[in-house]
């Protein structure tokens, strides 16, 4: 059977599709597939939609054989594309996180938020127009909640922290996590002999380090053999990865209350996760320039100064420490 380039086999009928989303490798979709039966776990955005079906093409899947489309979280690039998608997939259900369904059926408040942050060309650019799903087809996951795909079972947990809209999902076949962005993020540029270097990820606009922490320890707590990235792939050595997140995320967070108020703010705090991230990935062992590492990271580095300053503003405004 010949694939589409984008789409690599992975083990068990699991497949990582790159949505081709701002760099190859970059973002993920993955095809779970048991007994002629089919799911989705995230979509990438719109633009990624033509790929998501060549897959189910080039593996000779009905489209009537999807049975769920299960976005980890409602943000753009996990679940943008759903409502198209949804469009071509007649069996199909969205399961989606209760606290993200209502984005994902009238996704104009999601578009705003986006359109906010990134402004309109880069929305026109990467996300596209999005399109709502129909109410009838949503299903609310809840903690501990099983869906069957042919033979295979999948289970969902809340894992808040990045976004309280944020579930994951378990593959008892393969014991691992398609993680969303609670797992933080892997890229494989950054692999050396095979070891891989993580960070988290802090995006607007909910994001609370203790709890995402809390996350960490629950997928943890599962023992798995792998971890199903969005950004990118499955990873292993699971252990030393969470011990490595955790860790960043803490050093994150030391450096967001050293932060200056005020306008200087942002700069310094992009200006401090830069150095951060390369001094982290010296210590990996990484020995490309400073400036194409910044290069590769600048949205994230960009996307967590932000979630970071309203981390910082939602603390003082409750009166809390930061």
């Amino acid at each position: 059977m010949r694939l589409p380039q984008y789409v690599e086999p992975l083990s068990d009928g699991l497949y990582a599709i790159d949505t081709g989303f701002h760099r190859p490798r970059f973002d993920a979709a993955y095809l779970v597939v048991d007994a002629g039966r089919a799911a989705f776990v995230d979509t990438g955005t719109n633009f990624a939609v033509p790929r998501l079906l060549g897959a189910l093409d080039a593996l000779h899947i009905g489209r009537d054989a999807v049975d769920w489309v299960i976005p980890t979280h409602v943000h753009l690039d996990h679940a943008g594309g759903s409502g198209l998608l949804m469009r071509e997939l007649p069996a199909a259900r969205l399961l989606v996180h209760p606290r993200g369904a209502r984005h994902l059926i009238d996704p104009s408040a999601l578009y705003d938020g986006a359109l906010a942050v990134y402004g309109q060309a880069e929305m026109d650019r990467s996300y596209g127009r999005l399109v709502g799903v129909e109410e009838r087809r949503v299903t609310l996951s809840t903690d501990g909640m099983r869906v069957q795909v042919g033979g295979r079972v999948l289970e969902l947990i809340d894992t808040p922290g990045h976004a309280r809209h944020h579930h994951c999902v378990w593959d008892a076949c393969t014991r691992g996590w398609f993680t969303g962005d609670t797992f933080g993020l892997s890229y494989r540029e950054f692999d050396i002999d095979g070891r891989a270097w993580i960070l988290p990820t802090s995006t607007p606009v909910q994001f609370e380090p203790d709890v995402l922490k809390a996350s960490i320890a629950r997928l943890l707590e599962r023992d798995p053999l792998r971890m199903y990235l969005t950004h990118y792939g499955a990873v292993t050595d699971v252990a030393r990865l969470g011990r490595d997140l955790v860790a960043m995320l803490d050093r994150m967070v030391a450096l967001a209350r050293q932060a200056p108020g005020g306008d200087a703010r942002h700069a310094w705090l992009t200006r401090a996760f830069g150095d951060l991230y390369v001094d982290g990935l010296r210590g990996h062992g990484l020995a490309a320039p400073r400036e194409r590492i910044t290069a590769m990271l600048a949205m994230d580095i960009e996307l967590n100064a932000q979630g970071v300053g309203i981390w910082l503003d939602k603390a003082a405004a409750a009166g809390g420490t930061r």
